[in-house]
This record gives C-alpha cells, sequence and structure tokens, in this order.
C-alpha cells in the first residue's frame, strides 16, 4: 500500500511591507496679487470686513469724558504712548474737565500734572493756549470744524481727524504710525506722507467701514502688525498681505527684510 501523501503547504503569504510615512505637504504659498488687484474693491472690503468681524465696535485707547479732554489727550499723546498718556491724565481730569477749569489749574500745575509724558512742558503750554482760545473764541466749546481746530495751538491734522471720529461721528481717517505702516504693507497705499497716505484710504475705503476704519488699522498695527515682529499667524488677513517682512510658520523673518518694514 502506498504511503499516504502529505497535504501542500500553503503558499507564504508575502511580507507585509512597511507602512511609508507620507511626507506631509509643504504649504504652498499664497499667490501673489497682480497690481491691478491691490486695490480692487473686493480686496480691500474683505480686508475691512474681517477686521469689522473680530472687533465690531472699536474704541480709541485714549481715555477722557467729553471733547475737551479728548482734545487734550490727543494733543499729549504726540510722541508718547496711550497708556503713559492715561495715567497722567486720570489725575488731570478730575479736577479739570473744562477749558475754564484748565485755565484756573495754571501752566505750572498742568506741568506737574503731565511730567512723565515726553515733551511735556511744550505740550503743558499749548494745552493752556488751546483752552485760552476755545474760550475767547469758541465759548469754551470744541470746535466741529476742522480748520476751527486746527487753528487750535498744539493741533495738527491727525488731532482734528481723531476729534472729529470719536467726539462727533465724522469718518475721518486720522494717520499716525500703524496706520501708515499698514496702509504701506497691504498695498493700500503708496503714499509718502501722512496726509498722502489719508487721500487714499479715503479714496478706497468702503463707506460702511469708514467710521471705524483707522481704529482698526491702529489696534491691528499695535498688536498684531507689528512693526519688527507682525504676528502672521494670528493674522485675519493674513491672506491678503504679501508685505515683504511677512513670514509663516512662527519662523523669524529674514534680517534683511526688516530694514525694509516702513517705520
Amino acid at each position: 500500500m502506498p504511503p499516504a501523501r502529505k497535504p501542500p503547504r500553503p503558499a507564504a503569504k508575502p511580507a507585509a511591507k512597511p507602512a511609508s510615512k507620507a511626507t506631509p505637504a509643504k504649504p504652498k504659498p499664497t499667490p501673489k496679487l497682480k497690481k491691478s488687484d491691490a486695490l480692487s474693491p473686493a480686496r480691500v472690503g474683505q480686508i475691512f470686513s474681517r477686521l469689522h468681524a473680530v472687533n465690531p465696535e472699536p474704541k480709541g485707547e485714549l481715555e477722557h469724558v467729553n471733547a475737551f479732554t479728548l482734545l487734550v489727550a490727543v494733543v499729549l499723546s504726540a510722541q508718547a504712548t496711550d497708556a503713559g498718556v492715561n495715567k497722567a491724565t486720570r489725575a488731570l481730569f478730575k479736577v479739570a474737565d473744562t477749558p475754564q477749569k484748565m485755565l484756573a489749574l495754571g501752566e505750572d500745575t498742568v506741568r506737574d500734572y503731565v511730567k512723565t509724558i515726553g515733551l511735556y512742558r511744550n505740550k503743558a503750554k499749548n494745552v493752556i493756549l488751546l483752552s485760552e482760545k476755545l474760550v475767547a473764541e469758541h465759548g469754551g466749546e470744541v470746535p466741529e470744524d476742522r480748520e476751527a481746530l486746527e487753528a487750535l495751538p498744539g493741533v495738527g491734522r491727525k488731532t482734528a481727524n481723531v476729534v472729529l471720529n470719536m467726539a462727533f461721528g465724522h469718518p475721518t481717517m486720522a494717520v499716525d504710525t500703524h496706520v501708515f505702516r499698514l496702509a504701506h504693507r497691504l498695498d493700500l497705499s503708496k503714499g509718502k506722507t501722512p496726509l498722502d497716505v489719508e487721500l487714499d484710504l479715503v479714496k478706497i475705503i468702503p463707506e460702511p467701514f469708514m467710521q471705524h476704519a483707522h481704529h482698526w488699522l491702529i489696534l491691528h498695527g499695535r498688536y498684531t502688525c507689528t512693526a519688527r515682529k507682525p504676528l502672521c499667524d494670528k493674522c485675519v488677513i493674513s491672506d491678503l498681505c504679501h508685505a515683504p517682512e511677512k513670514w509663516f510658520d512662527g519662523l523669524p523673518p529674514d534680517p534683511r527684510t526688516l530694514r525694509k518694514a516702513v517705520p
């Protein structure tokens, strides 16, 4: 009797290939806008629509109780921080919130209140002089008129724009260092002076956003799009910006690009 045949061995399964690690796709850089697109109504509207969504009712950070104290605070804020001005004016405005009360204090006393602010001697002098002019020519009231405001000692176009906007609700554009920087970074203006930038921005910002536009730009420039280290990863309009000093993924910028930044 022939021996029983052994059953055939099952075919060996091919060895499983080790799972290959997927190489993460590199983020594609946002394509640069054409020059013709930079000022398009759609893009400009999108910029301010997003800033509005984040902060629907932006407020200026200078503390004040009326139009007069706002005017004084803005005059004092030239080449100074809002926080530094607020620290000095909290006590001042408790005792002098009208031109008449400011005049009663006198220049020496006002100087003592604001001595922690840069250029305080000249600023204290201007506060007294503008108070005198308000009493003599405007019945102690802050005028709702650009020409009259700019005729006051220590008041320039930016200060007049802030007062007209915040005290009287005019849709003005006050251009400070933050607004000037952002206007250039966002390709909204190539103006070489604050006035040039102001006129450029007024032309292109949609009317529904004009009332708060300068506050959005100031606050965005102060806390997000800062001069030396913009926080691009936290910016709601990062994909709409193609500034040379911009960087991604938390990596520091090339120092050469920082030197190109608008101050």
